[in-house]
Parts: C-alpha cells; sequence; structure tokens
C-alpha cells in the first residue's frame, strides 16, 4: 500500500508538489467507536454543569406551620416553602454537575489519528506553505481556498504564524487553530483540513504521543 500523500500548497493554492505524509498517522484504521467516545468526551468537557435550582430544604422561610393542624378548615401545612406553595422549592431539582466521561490518551491518539486518516484518503488534508503570507491578507486566504476547491476547512497554525492565521479567521465558517487546541471534534466537523508545514509535525507528534 503506497504511503498517503497531501498537496503543498502556496499562497494562490496551487499545488508546487505532493507531501508524504507519516503512515502511523495518516493511514490508521477508522475506529468507529473510539472516535465517538472521544467527540462525546470532549463536547461534555465543554459543559459547564451549573444549571441548579432550590429544594424546599434551601429556600428562605418557612421554618414554622402556617396555621395550625386542625379547626381552620383549610388543608394542614407543615411549611410554606412546599413545592406546590407559590415562592416554595423545587421538587427534585436540578444540581450543578460535571459531565466528564474518562477516555484513556491512547483513545483518545488513536481516535485523532483516525479521523487525520480519514482526511488523507478522502482527498481532504492539505498542507500549506505559511511563509507565502509576508503579510496579512484576508483576499489572498480567501483566493488560497477558492483555487483549492475544498469548503468549510479547519486551519492549523503555530503560535508564530500569526500573519497566516489573521488571514484565514476572518473567513465564514473557518476555524483557525494551533496544534495543541487541536480536538478530534473540530477534525469531524471540518469537511476540509489545512495544515502548515510548520504545524505539521507538531500535529504528529500530539497524535502520537
Amino acid at each position: 500500500m503506497a504511503a498517503p500523500k497531501a498537496p503543498l500548497l502556496d499562497s494562490a493554492g496551487k499545488k508546487a508538489k505532493d507531501v508524504t505524509l507519516e503512515e502511523s498517522v495518516f493511514a490508521a484504521e477508522m475506529k468507529d467507536h473510539v472516535v465517538h467516545e472521544t467527540v462525546r468526551a470532549e463536547l461534555n468537557a465543554k459543559r459547564s454543569g451549573t444549571r441548579g435550582a432550590k429544594s424546599r430544604g434551601f429556600v428562605a422561610g418557612g421554618r414554622s406551620k402556617p396555621w395550625r393542624q386542625k379547626g381552620t378548615g383549610r388543608a394542614r401545612a407543615g411549611t410554606s416553602r412546599a413545592p406546590h406553595w407559590t415562592g416554595g422549592g423545587v421538587a427534585f431539582p436540578p444540581s450543578p454537575r460535571d459531565f466528564e466521561v474518562k477516555v484513556n490518551r491512547k483513545a483518545r491518539r488513536s481516535a485523532l489519528r483516525a479521523v487525520l486518516s480519514q482526511h488523507a484518503a478522502n482527498g481532504t488534508f492539505g498542507v500549506l506553505d505559511g511563509t507565502g503570507f509576508s503579510e496579512p491578507s484576508t483576499s489572498t486566504a480567501v483566493g488560497l481556498l477558492a483555487q483549492w476547491g475544498n469548503e468549510l476547512p479547519l486551519v492549523v497554525v503555530t503560535g508564530d504564524e500569526q500573519n497566516v492565521s489573521k488571514s484565514f479567521r476572518n473567513i465564514d465558517r473557518v476555524v483557525v487553530l494551533k496544534p495543541g487546541e487541536l480536538e478530534v471534534s473540530a477534525l469531524v466537523w471540518a469537511r476540509s483540513v489545512l495544515v502548515t508545514q510548520d504545524a505539521l509535525d507538531l500535529v504528529k507528534e500530539k497524535a502520537t504521543s
């Protein structure tokens, strides 16, 4: 089986050559269940889990009976903070919770390699020569994407490639991330992935270590 390859694009979106990708990262087996569990864990980690309400035990007031037990003609009541009273507590209220789902690091790396391999196999993975951006230029980035012909890209750049980052980040429905911020859920969402040459080694490191 031939090693996977990706086009090396210049700032105009033209292919300079094909870059040979590392088989251990970009030719991995697709494991749907591992990808699903990893995406689920990443999305759960973003949930704040701060929703909550007070039960009858936490609502202020209601320490004594509103009226005596017998002789008033009204239904007996022990507190004015019961759930069926106005201003009372909530029955079975939601409470702050942690939605974290544990996924082993080995499984996370496997899921990352699987999704990267999927993009490489589908021809939606490209490598960008970031040196072509001597200054930020959104119009240059738009032209590059139009020439490449892939939609909804995820662009991965290093922290030092500010010109590339600023060129792509203002384009609608284009996500710009650093290698350390790269998640499986972002790769699943993206219909194409564009990684700069400098960021490519960091992406491979993240998928293997």
